[in-house]
């Protein structure tokens, strides 16, 4: 079974939770580990021949080692691309912890050393009117790796999410910065080292604002150790 799991967080939407996971498997690879990923809950898919698919699963699916059927990656998929609670209910279907838990578990079977899922949105998106997606990766008791966009206001909705995180009993296994977008924030590198003195939790890597996605050229600027232990030996 995956011998390291993490839930992938963001402070907010829209902060590259995806380009990160998908930097991560990149990383992982290179490293010779094996890894699997899934996005339980994904809204904003598209239609096709095959059914209704997400370009963030694909990501995911492109970056891993393991192949395994769409399904298993993205197991519900919405095509709303509105928050998931919001388009489950538009779609007549009802999202619970205890499924997205038992979905996580079965590919957590799989053998791999390294096993990323990724939420939506950030800590306390909601999943219906009493869960939030939270309590998937309470229930499975694992390390959170949050992606923090590098943006004004970013300092507070990291320490904030990372407060909630601990509050709820887990560990913030690494924490990663990056560049959503070509805008370069005021003040980049005081924010940077006020988040690593304060964190409390390694920074896995700063990852740069690409005009054209390059997960090979972000994967260079990442150290994953913090996840995976000492690198293999080079045999």
């Amino acid at each position: 079974m995956a011998r390291r799991t993490y839930f992938v967080t963001g402070t907010d939407t829209e902060v590259g939770k995806s380009v990160v996971s998908a930097a991560i498997l990149k990383k992982a690879a290179d490293l010779s580990l094996r890894t699997v990923a899934m996005k339980p809950v994904a809204s904003g898919c598209e239609q096709t021949p095959d059914g209704l698919k997400n370009e963030d699963a694909l990501l995911l699916m492109e970056h891993m080692t393991e192949v395994l059927p769409y399904e298993q990656v993205n197991p519900i998929a919405l095509e709303p691309a509105i928050a998931p609670h919001v388009a489950a209910k538009q779609a007549g279907r009802q999202l619970a912890a205890q499924r997205l838990v038992g979905l996580a578990r079965g590919l957590m079977m799989k053998p791999a050393e390294l096993m990323l899922i990724e939420g939506a949105g950030g800590w306390r998106v909601p999943l219906n009117e009493r869960e939030t997606y939270s309590r998937l990766p309470i229930e499975l008791g694992i390390g959170v790796v949050m992606v923090v966009p590098l943006r004004l206001g970013c300092i507070n909705h990291a320490l904030l999410t990372a407060e909630a995180i601990r509050h709820d009993g887990l560990t913030v296994a690494g924490w990663v910065a990056n560049r959503p977008d070509e805008t370069v924030m005021s003040c980049e590198e005081e924010t940077l080292d006020y988040l690593k003195a304060h964190m409390g939790a390694p920074c896995l890597g700063v990852l740069p604002w690409l005009p054209k996605l390059d997960i090979g050229k972000l994967a260079s600027q990442l150290d994953i150790q913090p996840l995976v232990g000492k690198p293999h030996p080079v045999v």
